[in-house]
């Protein structure tokens, strides 16, 4: 009876998990822009995505994930609970596959032993409630993986078959999913499977051809990419912080981050020399160590020369990761002393990581609904409400899409400038050139700004924000207003 009522019992503990603050926890950018973007249909969204532009594009991913979540809100609706469950939904089942694989490489106990661990780490959590497609890049590639391990192992087409579904679902989901499923397409070589290799060879070609309709769009995506992506050059730092995202996820408070840091590498070191102790070393185990670890290594590599490298993309491989941790802490012969202090520190990671991310209310969060109901009471119709950047309009839109606003375009040419012209125009959300055009005529405007965003220029040796010292030489400050990472400038004309 226990048995059969395991996997029930951890994928409900794994719902409850990934709930939490599911209404309170504010929307930010990327999540509004899923929403407002899905929105406007598969035809609008090729359009707003493929256009030629001479910005970068507003999302370089494919639209699977924007389809789903159209036709998902086609029955549900918009609101925050509404597209945050398909997520959720996403998350709960890359708990059930984790199990399945589990099983499959090992047995029935370890498998409920990884599969509380997924089901409690607090990186899947965060991505299983965000309204984003990395939640779903991963249920594909653990899919594939599963798929793959069944197949090798001799379970028929059948499971080929789905290995090539699921792969170019993944590819469709987001294009770093190739950083993930190389290595793995590569684990016959490593295991001297020639059977296997042809196998993975025609299934791969399989994937390839469903994914064609995309794959002739990519040449233009990457080339979007290279001239127009927010993300730097990773550095050697990312070593550290890869682990903290796989044991405790980022970010942290500064007065845990050495905690953190110290429990991941305790736990790494601790596992890392189970796994490869002679007598208790196993194939199987070490394969899941190289998933988790090959993908991330990949992406780090091609990131020197093209930088790409996101760490919330390398969710399949923290799932794996959760598994060889399973397997390294309860298969290993580890002395139970260890053994107990391995599980105190990763219930106390476990702990840090999921209050952070219910409790996390900073940058790029802000309690936009509040300020929205704001704004409406006290701005006059004749007011302007100016925001700095699409970063603060898009989820104040999101929240109240009547409420008259507009926003200041990117800096041209640098990498913030990722929402290009016929996204905007898709969305109905035309960016103002630069702030004479935005204001105009208006005797009083209100100014949204992030915190963060001033004190970046502030770091930078700057006397002030380029927008904020505009405002103050062509108008009178009377007020600004605080709310959580957000400052609210009331300008009026002298």
């Amino acid at each position: 009876m226990l048995n059969r009522l395991r996997l029930p019992l951890i994928l409900a503990l794994a719902a409850f998990i990934r709930s939490m603050g599911i209404t309170s926890r504010p929307i930010w950018y990327d999540e509004a822009f899923s929403i407002l973007f899905s929105l406007k249909g598969p035809a609008a969204m090729l359009y707003g995505t493929l256009a030629p532009a001479t910005g970068g594009s507003a999302d370089i991913h494919p639209l699977g994930y924007y389809t789903l979540l159209w036709a998902w809100m086609q029955m549900f609706g918009s609101s925050l609970v509404a597209a945050r469950s398909l997520s959720i939904l996403a998350g709960v089942a890359i708990v059930a596959l984790a199990y399945l694989l589990t099983r499959e490489l090992f047995d029935e106990r370890l498998a409920g032993l990884a599969a509380v661990f997924v089901a409690l780490a607090p990186f899947p959590v965060h991505y299983s409630q965000e309204i984003r497609m990395y939640s779903f890049l991963a249920l594909w590639l653990i899919l594939s993986t599963y798929a793959y391990e069944r197949g090798a192992k001799g379970g028929g087409i059948k499971w080929w078959l789905l290995f090539s579904i699921s792969a170019a679902l993944a590819q469709y989901t987001h294009n770093l999913a190739a950083f993930f499923l190389l290595p793995l397409a590569a684990t016959p070589l490593l295991r001297r499977d020639w059977k296997s290799l042809r196998a993975v060879a025609l299934a791969g070609s399989g994937a390839l051809l469903l994914y064609l309709p995309w794959l002739i769009q990519l040449p233009a995506q990457l080339a979007k990419v290279s001239t127009a992506y927010w993300v730097e050059r990773p550095g050697a730092e990312k070593i550290f912080t890869l682990l903290l995202v796989y044991v405790t996820n980022l970010p942290l408070p500064d007065a845990l981050l050495f905690a953190g840091l110290f429990i991941a590498l305790t736990v790494f070191v601790i596992a890392a020399r189970q796994a490869f102790r002679r007598s208790n070393r196993n194939a199987d185990a070490l394969w899941l160590l190289y998933l988790a670890f090959a993908p991330p290594i990949l992406l780090f590599l091609v990131s020197q020369w093209t930088p790409v490298y996101i760490e919330r993309a390398l969710l399949p491989s923290g799932t794996i990761f959760c598994i060889w941790l399973a397997w390294a802490v309860f298969e290993t012969q580890l002395p139970n002393v260890i053994r107990n202090g391995v599980v105190s520190l990763l219930i106390l990671a476990s702990a840090l990581g999921l209050y952070q991310h219910v409790t996390y209310l900073g940058f790029p969060y802000a309690p936009f609904a509040e300020l929205d109901k704001y704004l409406r009471r006290q701005s006059a119709p004749e007011d302007l409400i100016l925001h700095s950047s699409k970063f603060t309009m898009l989820p104040a839109v999101y929240h109240d899409p009547s409420l008259p606003q507009s926003y200041l375009a990117d800096t041209p040419g640098s990498r913030a400038d990722t929402l290009a012209p016929p996204t905007q125009q898709v969305l109905g959300l035309m960016a103002q050139p630069d702030l004479p055009s935005a204001v105009g005529s208006a005797r009083r405007v209100w100014f949204v700004i992030f915190e963060r965003s001033i004190q970046e220029y502030l770091e930078a040796g700057e006397s002030a924000h380029p927008q904020l010292a505009w405002m103050n030489s062509h108008y009178s400050l009377i007020e600004i207003q605080t709310w959580g990472d957000l400052r609210v400038y009331l300008f009026s004309t002298p």
